[in-house]
């Protein structure tokens, strides 16, 4: 799929400047029984390092979770939402979609690196089904069960990602783009979770309009959760102050950021329970 270009420099630039800032502050305290562990593997000739967390809590396997991070690679953000995941009963691994866990310095190398998985959309089913292989063959896992969580980037990554067959019991998505998405058949046992931001002016209603007509077509189960007044990247606690410095319309928006991880909360419950 085919990203506008201002829309991928205005959304890039302010999240740099987010990571770049604010890269460290997002570690949640961890109780004793959650486990965490980098992973390094390879597609291509390309290494990856991803991160998998879970809960030792006497369950010999549980639900597993990618999470796909936002547009400025695989930064703490990204894995703070992995280990609430995993305090919720699943094995959650956070994806490096870019290689080597680069987190991006300047938003023009950010952008060509989004920009370039957008454009060759089977080199993101290739990655993205690397980090499936490799989340379904840790021992803990099971291999029946697996959804996706994904943020801005992540999230049009995991929507893209079932539209292309990766066998998904579930998909989340928090702010995510729908510019251009095309469902398919072969989503038609996943259950979509769309979180989006009422204000948000990166997500235009013919786009909602597009999703839902495809939606339609195969009969997918979808919920399309709007929060009022929440604009682009709500769920992230330092967008505010990006906006500010790059004069953009997105910002943090507490009530949405925690009705959206509730709805999801209350999704999985019906979809794809923790067991």
């Amino acid at each position: 799929m085919k990203m506008k270009k201002n829309l991928m420099t205005t959304l890039l630039t302010g999240t740099f400047f987010v990571s770049s800032m604010f890269a460290g502050q997002y570690a949640m305290a961890k109780d004793e029984a959650l486990k965490s562990k980098e992973i390094t593997y390879t597609v291509g000739n390309q290494n990856f390092k991803g991160y998998i967390a879970w809960k030792e809590d006497g369950k010999a396997v549980k639900p597993g979770i990618l999470v796909v991070h936002e547009w400025w690679g695989l930064n703490d953000y990204a894995k703070m939402r992995a280990d609430m995941l995993a305090d919720l009963g699943y094995v959650a691994m956070a994806v490096d979609m870019f290689g080597d866990g680069k987190v991006y310095e300047t938003a023009t190398e950010a952008q060509n690196a989004a920009g370039y998985i957008f454009s060759h959309p089977d080199l993101l089913k290739e990655r993205i089904t690397k980090a499936y292989d490799i989340l379904t063959s840790q021992d803990n896992v099971d291999k029946q069960h697996i959804g996706a969580v994904g943020y801005c980037f992540g999230g049009t990554v995991a929507l893209n990602a079932a539209a292309m067959g990766l066998p998904l019991d579930v998909v989340a998505s928090f702010h995510g783009g729908l510019t251009g998405f095309k469902a398919s058949e072969m989503m038609k046992n996943t259950k979509v979770l769309i979180c989006n931001g009422a204000a948000d002016a990166f997500v235009p209603q013919a786009d909602i309009d597009n999703f839902k007509s495809e939606m339609a077509k195969y009969n997918i189960v979808y919920e399309f959760k709007n929060y009022e007044g929440a604009t682009h990247a709500f769920t992230n606690k330092y967008s505010t102050e990006a906006g500010k410095k790059f004069n953009m319309p997105i910002a943090y928006n507490e009530a949405a950021d925690k009705a959206s991880w509730q709805d999801m909360i209350s999704f999985f419950a019906k979809y794809f329970p923790a067991k």
